[in-house]
């Protein structure tokens, strides 16, 4: 027998949630083989078996779980005898489909390993058969509550929009764990910063140009295509090497200037936003900021993300414009002084050397800690952002 427990997944994870059993109980699965998912203040992530087996579940969906506690065992199949018979070896529910149907025991040899009985059997049979679930008496089913006990007075009342409207007429749905802390960092982002934003504009030509000249042999030879968030990435870490205060924090009295430069790039997913980090951002090339932002957003809708790759960032960027946001102030991640938003690339008209003309532009927003960075400060980061997408050239000589 080998036991699942939950894996060490970096110093920053102590516990989470057993969200889902992506197996049932009796299940044969392989080594490898998705079995559950854990879902913690970072990211929801699939766990693997770690041996073929019969899955025995030991804890439940929705219980909170700590690294290396033991979740279930995996039986080895080589110990359970050739036939499986007698209700003892049915999982829990292949029994409850059974007594649903009225029936104590499957006759028949199970297509699982080892002869063991699998749902799907039984569902076969049961449709083999004509086979209809068992009725409940009513008297059993249907409680003679007064409707005062259904209806309970001191119940607040639902809200109505108009005299007609059902009282009932809203749908309550449980916050994932997640959606939670991306809630309560928030909150907690907004109660302990002062937090002001700033507005440019960028003209987007020249990056555009460049991606319209060089995509093709860039994808061809690097296997990944060019996109904008390179160019912007590179654009705020020179930014930020200018004006350093915009990556530091306050720790107690005193200023803490961080050195090194991890940039969050927000990624969006059907959990929430997630922000994975970009390590030493300064010193990544334009093929390997592409590439490992392709990776995050495959890893982080597989749900493959580590949680060390989610720590750590020292500002963050992320890009409305792909859900078409004209203008958004996004709010920095707790431990950060600032967020770069990029939005959509719309073309208008503008004045260049005297002459209205049509560009692609963008406007981009830098939300800020007020007690860390100045104004002045703030519009001077915008300024080598905005100088260094419409001039590329600047970011080939640190200029």
């Amino acid at each position: 027998m080998t036991e699942l427990k939950i894996p060490e997944m970096g110093e920053s994870v102590s516990t989470g949630y057993l969200a889902v059993w992506l197996k049932q109980d009796g299940d044969s699965v392989e080594a490898g083989e998705e079995v559950l998912e854990l879902e913690t203040d970072k990211a929801t992530l699939s766990i693997p078996s770690p041996a073929t087996g019969i899955l025995k579940i030991l804890i439940m969906e929705g219980e909170e779980v700590e690294i290396g506690q033991t979740v279930g065992h995996l039986e080895d199949t080589a110990m359970l005898s050739g036939a499986v018979s007698g209700e003892d070896h049915y999982s829990p529910s292949v029994r409850q489909l059974l007594h649903s149907y009225g029936l104590s025991s499957f006759e028949g040899q199970g297509s699982g390993k080892k002869g063991h009985v699998t749902r799907e059997d039984v569902l076969s049979h049961i449709k083999s058969k004509g086979l209809q679930p068992v009725q409940v008496p009513e008297t059993e089913s249907v409680s003679p509550a007064p409707a005062a006990v259904q209806s309970p007075p001191t119940a607040a009342p639902a809200p109505q929009s108009s005299p007609g409207a059902s009282p009932e007429a809203f749908t309550r749905k449980k916050m994932s764990r997640i959606r939670q802390k991306i809630a309560a960092n928030l909150v907690q982002s907004k109660q302990q910063s002062a937090h002001l934003t700033t507005f440019n504009e960028v003209d987007m030509s020249a990056v555009m140009e460049i991606r319209t000249l060089y995509k093709d042999d860039f994808l061809k030879k690097k296997g990944v295509k060019l996109g904008y968030m390179s160019f912007f990435v590179k654009a705020v870490c020179s930014a930020l090497a200018e004006y350093p205060q915009i990556n530091a924090i306050i720790d107690g009295e005193d200023l803490l200037f961080r050195n090194h430069l991890n940039i969050g790039i927000a990624v969006s997913t059907d959990k929430g936003l997630i922000t994975p980090v970009l390590r030493q951002a300064d010193g990544l090339s334009f093929v390997e900021i592409e590439s490992q932002i392709i990776s995050f957003a495959r890893r982080a809708n597989e749900r493959k993300l580590l949680p060390d790759e989610l720590r750590g960032g020292t500002f963050t960027i992320t890009n409305g414009g792909i859900f078409g946001s004209l203008l958004s102030t996004p709010i920095p991640s707790p431990g950060q002084s600032g967020i770069l938003g990029m939005h959509s690339i719309v073309k208008k008209p503008v004045v260049r050397d005297d002459e209205v003309v049509i560009r692609p532009m963008m406007f981009v927003a830098l939300t800020y800690d007020h007690r860390i960075v100045d104004g002045r400060e703030a519009v001077g980061f915008l300024n080598i952002v905005k100088n260094s997408i419409e001039d590329p050239r600047r970011m080939l000589i640190d200029f």
